[in-house]
């Protein structure tokens, strides 16, 4: 299983630097649950519901970046993986939910008003990531939306080789294999590529702020996928001391 997608020395550095946090990630029940196919369908389409809302801010995120860089190659990549963001992952999100293995999940969901509403995490990611692309350098900007690329890629090809030879009748199969494709491993060894490149003509100061702008976003994503097991949401009385 080849899940090395670094571009040259700094970016290797880098996913050495956080593979605590990978190893954090590939050890949540979640991922587990996903890949034997035992996943609760109410958190399966939770995590869907909040994927659908953090690939709109996502988008806008690359979108910031695409206008950021006056290197045409880049902008493309960035504007095509922004609305690729939009029209791919959703259409494959609309295609899992509308399984009617995963009808009640939904549904339950819908009554709870859970659908349509980012949870803390999701709401605190995209913030972050749109809020850097924006407002902070290039390189910095690229560094936060590094690691869904990267994350994803290795993780569906952990899923694969632990879920086996899926049936026709895993519940997951769809998700999984999506995110193990030639296509997504090509999307990602592009925007590694190009963060090497970032890293290589950054002075040392700027180049320790996009190490560590990379390392929040890892962060985030294993608190994405944990928040989205846990269904967390907007309820307040959990800070509130029970008498």
């Amino acid at each position: 299983m080849t899940t090395d997608f670094s571009a040259g020395s700094q970016t290797t550095q880098m996913w050495e630097r956080v593979r605590p946090i990978i190893d954090q990630i590939e050890s949540l029940p979640f991922l587990s649950q996903l890949a034997d196919g035992s996943l609760d369908v109410k958190a399966f389409t939770n995590y869907i519901t909040q994927d659908s809302l953090y690939l709109t801010g996502y988008a806008k995120a690359m979108s910031f970046l695409a206008a950021s860089t006056n290197d045409r190659d880049e902008s493309r990549f960035w504007a095509s993986s922004a609305a690729e963001a939009i029209t791919v992952e959703e259409e494959m999100h609309d295609q899992l939910l509308a399984d009617p293995r995963l009808a009640a999940g939904q549904e339950e969901l819908v009554n709870s008003g859970a659908r349509f509403k980012a949870s803390p995490t999701t709401l605190g990611y995209v913030s972050y990531l749109v809020a850097t692309a924006a407002s902070a350098p290039y390189g910095e900007g690229v560094a936060g939306v590094l690691p869904c690329f990267w994350v994803y890629a290795h993780m569906g090809k952990v899923l694969v080789e632990r879920a086996g030879q899926m049936s026709e009748n895993h519940p997951y199969r769809t998700w999984v294999q999506t995110y193990e494709s030639p296509e997504f491993d090509e999307s990602t060894r592009q925007a590694v590529q190009i963060l090497e490149q970032e890293l290589d003509k950054a002075s040392a100061e700027d180049a320790a702020r996009m190490r560590a702008t990379f390392e929040q976003a890892c962060v985030y994503e294993l608190h994405f996928w944990a928040s989205a097991h846990a269904l967390q949401d907007w309820d307040a009385t959990v800070f509130v001391p029970k008498s």
